[in-house]
């Protein structure tokens, strides 16, 4: 039997993205393009902005607690906003106590950094430039496309599945799926190099060198690469991105030294490295104290005041609520702390570790041990995870009556048996620190000290008390390599 409504449903479906095109597409101030942004307003961007602000800061480790830096990167960043097409946004730049090299921006005005971030540049343009550039993503309204382009792809798979589906053609609307994320995707990557073009404008209306935006990509690749030795990748900083939607970072130095190229960048543009050199002096470099501190294989939280060691061959990731160390092979500790409240809502450590904690895993041979004189209960179980089967353990530790913590261990089937004594080591490695202990326990800090005639490359390397890759993290640092001249009196950044 024939239905009549197909050839108008078919129509509706080619004419949809045209009518929506029409209906919300407008000249944006800061591009000149014509820009989709029928499903966000930007008094919604303003509420969006304001609604996930408190998340943002809870997720990234709070806000950085300096003054002096908060308000020199908030000064910095209203002066470039107020070269923008949109300076008189409620603009609100934040320092985000996080040590990953990051920066981001909510709609409405919201603009983050971390203090990774900040340790990695060099001098005020850099910073500023970074600052550039994510401002350049409000004025584009780029959050505002993406969503809006998500609703319209969303709106349209759903027409398009009842359609295809009634037509007897199933499945459809997956392909169609597919293709509208990696549309999505590439639409972000087009973004990104938008908004280097916006932050070279803004960077060269308020004085500043743009060619600070090139020099800095080029300590994000040296830092991609510092990444990916740890991962046991040294290709990492040519074969990944840093950030799921970002171009790569070697696309990225070619588009900015074009456009600063284009926008004539003066002999006189402003790079502030005295005054910013002045200012990083001193600061955390990597964790804080109170965070726990990475220390090669160890783990130390003066703080909390316990420690513990993971085997050789796996790198420890300190991370917002969990501490992650995995090796070549996938395997992998996580330790976590267990709220009090939930273990005694439980019934105590036992029911905490088999109902509570484990309700995903069926955990076996469940017993009570001591580590170092402390109580605690262990289990184990197999997991399919989706990819693989794996072998778990499961432990919870009573610190004290008021503090529980928990490891978990997870290997491949035929890596359990090699990993058993090792990870045992790890368990048993876990114990409190005295007072004494913890505040001997120092974080580093980022020094700036002066090239000394005759100083060589590696006598600054040997400098540094970085556990690993001293050299590569100098060369990320400072933007200087083993082949680069030095010249006596000249400032550089080390690690103590």
């Amino acid at each position: 039997m024939q239905n009549s409504s197909f050839p108008g449903l078919y129509r509706l479906i080619v004419l949809l993205p045209a009518l929506l095109l029409v209906a919300a597409c407008s000249a944006n101030p800061a591009t000149g393009k014509q820009s989709f942004t029928a499903f966000m307003s930007p008094e919604k961007e303003l509420q969006v902005g304001a609604e996930e602000h408190p998340k943002i800061l809870k997720q990234f480790g709070g806000q950085f607690d300096d003054r002096a830096w908060s308000e020199y990167v908030r000064d910095i960043g209203l002066e470039l906003a107020s070269y923008s097409e949109k300076p008189d946004l409620p603009w609100t730049f934040t320092v985000l106590n996080d040590t990953q090299v990051n920066a981001f921006a909510l709609p409405g005005g919201y603009v983050y950094i971390t203090r990774g971030l900040l340790a990695l540049a060099s001098d005020e343009a850099e910073m500023a430039g970074v600052l550039s550039h994510e401002i350049g993503h409000v004025t584009a309204r780029h959050s505002a496309q993406r969503y809006s382009s998500t609703v319209a792809t969303n709106l349209g798979l759903q027409v398009l599945g009842v359609l295809t589906n009634a037509a007897g053609v199933p499945g459809a609307e997956n392909i169609a799926a597919v293709g509208a994320e990696l549309a999505l995707k590439s639409y972000s990557r087009d973004q990104e190099l938008e908004s280097d073009m916006l932050g070279v404008r803004y960077l060269t209306r308020a004085g500043y060198d743009p060619q600070a935006m090139a020099s800095f990509f080029e300590k994000l690749s040296a830092h991609q690469r510092i990444e990916g030795l740890i991962k046991g990748d040294p290709n990492a900083a040519e074969q990944h991105n840093i950030l799921a939607t970002h171009p790569r970072t070697a696309d990225r130095i070619v588009q900015a030294i074009d456009l600063a190229d284009k926008n004539g960048a003066t002999n006189g543009a402003r790079r502030e490295a005295k005054r910013y050199l002045a200012k990083i002096d001193g600061m955390v470099f990597g964790d804080d104290t109170d965070q726990g501190m990475v220390r090669g294989t160890k783990f130390v939280h003066p703080e909390l005041r316990f420690k513990f060691e993971v085997p050789e061959g796996f790198t420890i990731r300190n991370m917002t609520d969990l501490v992650l160390a995995t090796d070549d092979k996938d395997n992998s500790i996580k330790f976590a702390g267990a709220p009090t409240k939930e273990v005694r809502a439980a019934g105590g450590m036992e029911k905490y570790l088999t109902q509570k904690w484990s309700g995903d895993a069926n955990l076996k041979n469940v017993e009570w041990i001591e580590v170092n004189g402390m109580k605690a209960v262990t289990g184990e179980a197999k997991v399919w995870t989706g990819k693989r089967n794996v072998d778990v353990r499961r432990i919870i530790i009573e610190m004290d009556r008021d503090s529980y913590y928990r490891f978990q261990f997870v290997t491949g089937t035929g890596e359990t048996e090699r990993l058993n004594e090792p990870f045992r080591r790890t368990t048993y490695s876990f114990e409190p620190i005295s007072r004494a202990e913890a505040k001997d326990t120092h974080p580093w800090r980022i020094r700036v000290v002066s090239v000394g005639q005759g100083v060589s490359f590696d006598d600054l390397v040997k400098s540094m008390t970085v556990n690993e890759f001293p050299a590569e993290w100098f060369e990320a640092l400072n933007g200087i390599g083993p082949d680069d001249p030095l010249v006596p009196g000249m400032r550089v950044k080390v690690v103590k």
